[in-house]
């Protein structure tokens, strides 16, 4: 009740200063000045700096260590120079990582328009323009124009579907925006857009994870390893994803997910591992 009495407050102070010449400038000042804050973090030696305009992306630089640890494994495991596809990439945190801790050529597919202003930040922050190339489209199962459905409009958002209903967790989203885009296939992105072949895959798409493989065999077929996000709780999810790799000539080495979200309540959380799959 407290947060909620707040956040009227907030907002509606928000509306009366917008409403003024002298409350306009205040919030153009505020907006630049949260753009321009930044977070350093270390990993193993190696150094990143993430912008953090708000609380969100905050969290994700004060958790890049720990929140994911066996995707950080996984990226430093993986041979330098190798060619990574980042598939729902996000404000950039792990596609700077490979980048720079392994010198991978990413290639960040990430179609969110609210993250590709802090991907692009941070992919300029770090000197790694010449190694992370974003693609601002999204997968998905063919070659079509559908909707980007999302269920937050933050800056370093994410469970968003695109031409889907359903979220991560394959129940309905709450939809509160949604525009129009072209979304691919990775055979698309490969052929089309002559992006080259990955040797590696890294895939958190929150929810349509199954289809975006199920559409990328050919290129599956010529890959090393993926990691991927399932959520076992998604059956359909979790069979079609295990069905696609497989038949890719892929075997389950591990899956695996931080201690914390076995204790943080939330069934969604407990129940999504990344998987690691290996030849």
């Amino acid at each position: 009740m407290v947060k909620s009495a707040l956040k009227r407050l907030v907002d509606l102070t928000a509306v009366a200063l917008g409403a003024t010449a002298p409350g306009r400038l205040f919030y153009s000042r505020i907006t630049t000045q949260a753009m321009s804050r930044v977070r350093e973090v270390e990993h193993r030696g190696v150094r990143l700096k993430f912008a953090t305009p708000n609380a969100l992306n905050v969290y994700r630089a004060e958790t890049f260590a720990t929140k994911e640890p066996e995707t950080l494994e996984w990226i430093d495991s993986l041979p330098e120079g190798s060619v990574i596809w980042d598939i729902g990439g996000n404000v950039g945190l792990y596609s700077c990582y490979a980048a720079k801790a392994r010198k991978c050529r990413v290639f960040a597919f990430e179609p969110s328009v609210f993250n590709l202003e802090l991907l692009a930040r941070n992919i300029f922050l770090n000197g790694l323009t010449d190694r992370v190339t974003i693609v601002p489209l999204p997968l998905s199962g063919e070659l079509a124009v559908n909707t980007l459905n999302m269920i937050s409009t933050e800056w370093g958002g994410a469970l968003s579907t695109f031409g889907e209903s359903f979220g991560h967790d394959g129940a309905p989203m709450q939809k509160v925006f949604e525009f129009a885009t072209i979304g691919l296939t990775m055979v698309d992105a490969h052929q089309l857009l002559r992006i080259p072949l990955p040797d590696y895959v890294k895939m958190d798409v929150d929810g349509i994870e199954h289809i975006i493989l199920r559409g990328g065999i050919p290129i599956l077929r010529q890959v090393k390893g993926v990691l991927v996000e399932i959520n076992d709780q998604f059956l359909e999810q979790d069979s079609e994803a295990r069905r696609v790799l497989t038949e890719a000539g892929f075997t389950l080495k591990a899956k695996k997910h931080a201690d914390y979200f076995d204790t943080i309540g939330e069934d969604a959380a407990k129940y999504t591992f990344n998987q690691i799959w290996t030849r």
